[in-house]
């Protein structure tokens, strides 16, 4: 609840941070929830969409001639039969240095064709599209398309796409290069790690991982001929910008003549907010058939053309004084973009990395340097922690390699390190200002609810099991809040950051909110709900949230980087805040006092020192409606709409403890306690953060162990469907110890910071520690991710090579 006498404001307990149950769960527990696999429109027809089946070769020829004469097929088209589509564009170019990309019509950098007809860059690259009455005819007729190719050589990894006799991927981008970018200094640092007491090097590879929502992709088309106006039905992150692109860059048309809606979306973790062929082909084959056009994505083809994560090679560098104090770190890493850019990919792989190398530690000396690469795999981008995750493992392995070399307790490293509490805001000499933190309080509250201290005892009770304990320690800072629009701009972001809302009162004192992010399972109705009834002082049941419509919704910039609760929560503080000053004056005035008499609290406005002469909000709602008697600067109805775009970015951070035992006859590793002690600011939902971290530790976990996208030599994606794709099951993890600090953030008035994805950035990096303490003894100290039982299994009987 907010008290409000003219404009200052006061808080006080009230419903944010209340564990609220989330009002969506019902629907999707019960089955109800309406995905875009679920939606059936009259005469809807059904697209099919071949991929490669090469990841490098020309195109010599495509006949599609006998898959035309298939039951059912109503159209069959290639890259010919789409010449007025303009290719994907990228959004997000690595920032401040010279990069290249395939090209644009608008001079834009490119991403991809939305079919290719000359060359194909990886398998499942689309190259022909089917349209028929059912899916099964559709799929049935891809088969009957010949494609000749003439084979070119592959590359897959992004050191090889640099070499001299590397294949070329595009014509516009000289050696595969997309950019060579770096922050930090370069010549301070080099200069600290050549006179420093200690150096400790690794060579690490960060493995390509495959995003895996419990929902692939989707879309629908529509085309209305009598209007001209298109709609798109898409499991997407991003409807709004998902508008601008494909209107104004890929199909040409008025902004206002294409509607997106986003029904629930089963999970994203950041696969859904990226452009792809599958948008714009929905849409004009609609067009082209005057029906509704339909795809749902298989789990291969989701494999095998949806982004993916992670994916650097890094060589990496910490310097520090014999009684461990750290003193430089650098990194040298080659990023794979996949065979095109993505949306956003180019920005993830370098800024949101690169700048967060130093973690939570006071370091005087940084630098990073990316090499941004194209290959022969499916195009790179977010997944769950992107970047941050890949600084958090390279810097936390360094740590604890370091505490090795100079015989100290890898806590007492950390803690000696740590960025201390009056030194915030920090800026960590990559670009990044640390808004607020109390560092040391977190780490240590993490070491003793995971009882580090009593570590000796456990390992040996654990040896007389045929088992060895390790303990691994991680801890993280992670930059979330995209925004704000002029800051992200320097980051090379072709677009605003933004974020809005609007609050529409209605005259039997119902509250609407419209927000322009957008849900993929964050309980946004429940929360954004909890914020605007927090501040009107109104029964939360009274609020409806509305999102995932261009239609209905105020544009916005949609559901990435942690940011709905730090960017779009606010927004509903400050709309609500306008309604509260609006119904201060207004009550003022049907209460027949001086406005500075006039005081807002608990969802009424009455006369200061006379409670019995007050308006609910419901009365004040239903006067604003008829609007009697306001005074002529006072417009009726209550409706109000904010754009919030904050000063900086918000900066969560978090210590996390793994303790893991290792079968010494079989290798497997088994992870039985996990504590995490995170701090996100200000909570608005305590269970609904809860379910995120939990989940963002799990998604971790499986980085660490078993996940892995496999390519051959060829170019194959061989781990292309979930038997040969491992992901964790309830029984790969434990029951995680939990607790929270708090340091809110000054950015956004509600002190909010990221959390949604926060808690995936450090699992992999502590499950790597611990595993590596549990061998120690056996001179192992370095094993690359994941950690296989059988990779265990043989460091186990001393195979494999050492670092």
């Amino acid at each position: 609840m907010t008290t409000v006498t003219g404009e200052s404001e006061l808080r006080a307990p009230g419903l944010l941070g209340q564990p609220i149950d989330s009002r969506e769960d019902p629907q999707l527990l019960r089955g109800e929830a309406v995905y875009v696999a679920d939606i059936d429109l009259p005469g809807t027809a059904h697209l099919a969409i071949l991929g490669s089946e090469v990841a490098h070769a020309k195109i010599l020829g495509i006949d599609t001639k006998a898959a035309r004469q298939m039951p059912g097929v109503l159209k069959v088209a290639t890259a010919a039969d789409f010449t007025d589509l303009m290719p994907l564009p990228c959004i997000w170019i690595p920032g401040g240095v010279e990069s290249h990309f395939p090209p644009h019509p608008y001079g834009l950098p490119g991403a991809r064709p939305v079919l290719t007809g000359d060359a194909v860059r990886h398998v499942g690259d689309p190259i022909a599209v089917v349209v028929a009455e059912t899916e099964r005819q559709a799929v049935a007729a891809l088969a009957a398309i010949s494609v000749e190719y003439e084979p070119l050589p592959v590359v897959t990894r992004a050191d090889h796409a640099l070499a001299d006799d590397a294949p070329q991927l595009h014509e516009a981008v000289p050696g595969n290069l997309n950019a060579y970018w770096t922050c930090g200094d370069q010549e301070r640092t080099d200069a600290a790690i050549a006179d420093a007491e200690v150096t400790v090097e690794l060579d690490l590879v960060n493995q390509r991982t495959i995003n895996s929502p419990i929902e692939p992709r989707g879309a629908i088309g529509t085309y209305d001929r009598a209007t001209g106006e298109y709609t798109l039905y898409s499991s997407t992150q991003g409807p709004h910008n998902h508008r601008f692109l494909l209107s104004a860059l890929v199909l040409g048309i008025p902004f206002n003549k294409l509607r997106v809606i986003a029904p629930t979306v089963g999970g994203s973790f950041g696969t859904k907010g990226y452009l792809y062929p599958d948008m714009a082909l929905v849409l004009v084959l609609a067009k082209a058939l005057g029906r509704p056009v339909k795809w749902v994505d298989t789990r291969t083809g989701l494999m095998n053309s949806t982004v993916q994560g992670r994916d650097h090679r890094q060589h990496v560098t910490l310097a520090g004084t014999r009684d461990g104090r750290i003193t430089a770190v650098r990194c040298t890493s080659y990023a794979n973009l996949g065979a095109y850019p993505s949306t956003i990919g180019p920005g993830v792989a370098t800024a949101l990395m690169g700048r967060s190398i130093t973690g939570m530690y006071a370091i005087d000396a940084a630098f990073c340097e990316v090499y941004a690469a194209f290959t022969n795999t499916v195009p790179l981008g977010a997944q769950r922690g992107s970047g941050r995750a890949e600084a958090a493992f390279l810097m936390e392995r360094l740590v604890d390699r370091y505490a090795g070399e100079i015989g100290m307790d890898p806590a007492a490293v950390r803690r000696r390190n740590l960025v201390p509490a009056d030194r915030f805001p920090y800026d960590n000499g990559l670009g990044w200002t640390y808004d607020s933190g109390s560092y040391r309080e977190n780490f240590d509250r993490a070491l003793e609810l995971s009882g580090y201290a009593d570590m000796p005892a456990r390992k040996a009770e654990a040896r007389t099991r045929g088992k060895r304990l390790g303990v691994g320690l991680a801890t993280y800072v992670a930059i979330c809040g995209v925004g704000p629009s002029t800051r992200m701009s320097q980051e090379g972001m072709l677009g605003g950051t933004w974020e809005s809302a609007n609050i529409r009162v209605h005259p039997t004192g119902e509250v609407s909110v419209t927000v322009g992010s957008a849900s993929t399972g964050q309980s946004h109705g429940t929360v954004f709900a909890q914020v605007a009834a927090d501040e009107l002082g109104i029964d939360v049941d009274t609020v409806n949230v509305y999102e995932g419509d261009t239609l209905k919704a105020p544009y916005g910039q949609g559901t990435y980087g942690s940011r709905s609760y730090s960017m779009a929560a606010p927004a509903v503080a400050l709309t609500a805040r306008k309604l509260k000053r609006k119904l201060v004056r207004a009550g003022a005035v049907f209460l027949g006092i001086p406005e500075d008499r006039a005081v807002y609290a608990n969802g009424k406005v009455f006369e200061a020192g006379n409670e019995e002469n007050a308006k609910t909000f419901a009365e004040l709602a239903m006067s604003m409606w008829y609007g009697w008697g306001l005074p002529a600067d006072i417009e009726p109805a209550l409706d109000e709409t904010t754009h919030f775009d904050p000063p900086d970015f918000n900066y969560p951070f978090g210590s996390h403890v793994a303790v893991v035992e290792v079968d010494e006859l079989t290798g497997e590793t088994e992870v039985v306690a996990y504590t995490a002690v995170d701090d996100a600011g200000n909570i608005g939902n305590p269970k609904v953060v809860l379910g995120q971290i939990e989940g963002s530790i799990v998604h971790g976990l499986g980085q660490a162990l078993m996940e892995a996208a496999e390519y051959d030599d060829q170019g194959l994606l061989v781990t292309a469907d979930l038997r040969d794709y491992a992901l964790p099951r309830a029984a790969d993890v434990p029951f995680f110890a939990l607790d929270k600090t708090c340091t809110p953030s000054p950015h956004n008035p509600l002190g909010a910071k990221g959390a949604g994805e926060i808690a995936t950035v450090p699992p992999a990096a502590a499950v790597v520690n611990a595993v590596v303490d549990a061998l120690a003894d056996l001179g192992v100290r370095h094993i690359d991710m994941p950690l296989t039982p059988e990779k265990v299994w043989r460091r186990l009987r001393g195979e494999g090579a050492e670092q």
